[in-house]
């Protein structure tokens, strides 16, 4: 039975990915999201990220600018987020550098753009749910 559910996760995501639409970095995404629209848009919601296609990483938007990132596979990092300039910065603590992205609401989805690399591919939303993140432990199964 787990392996089945493992088979019908990696389908899922396999099939979500093979329909992702590149984003074009030519085409005007508009003005970015500022902390208001960004809290609107997001609490409340599970977001998986893609990269050039592929799955990125999720994060879970909590109230009050808090937040739960998980790059694919890996242990969850808890946060805050605020807004500086056009900005939405995340701190996830003293061992991780501040992360800052522009984030657009496209067709597409959700659109984040590093801070610092504009010429970069951007995250785009993969899926969204309001299903909490299921998180790895490091002493999970000890």
């Amino acid at each position: 039975m787990r392996q089945f559910l493992v088979l019908t996760c990696l389908a899922t995501l396999t099939a979500l990915s093979a329909t992702a639409q590149p984003v074009d970095l030519a085409a005007d995404l508009g003005k970015p999201l500022n902390a208001e629209q960004f809290d609107a848009r997001t609490q409340g919601r599970t977001i998986t990220y893609s990269a050039q296609g592929q799955p990125y990483g999720t994060e879970q938007y909590k109230p009050g600018h808090k937040v739960i990132w998980a790059f694919t596979q890996s242990e969850c990092k808890e946060g805050d987020w605020f807004q500086s300039d056009e900005f939405i910065c995340f701190d996830y603590g003293d061992f991780v550098p501040l992360q800052c992205w522009t984030f657009y609401d496209s067709p597409q989805g959700l659109v984040a753009k590093f801070r610092g690399d504009p010429d970069s591919e951007p995250l785009v939303s993969l899926s969204e749910s309001q299903d909490p993140l299921s998180c790895q432990g490091p002493d999970l199964g000890v």
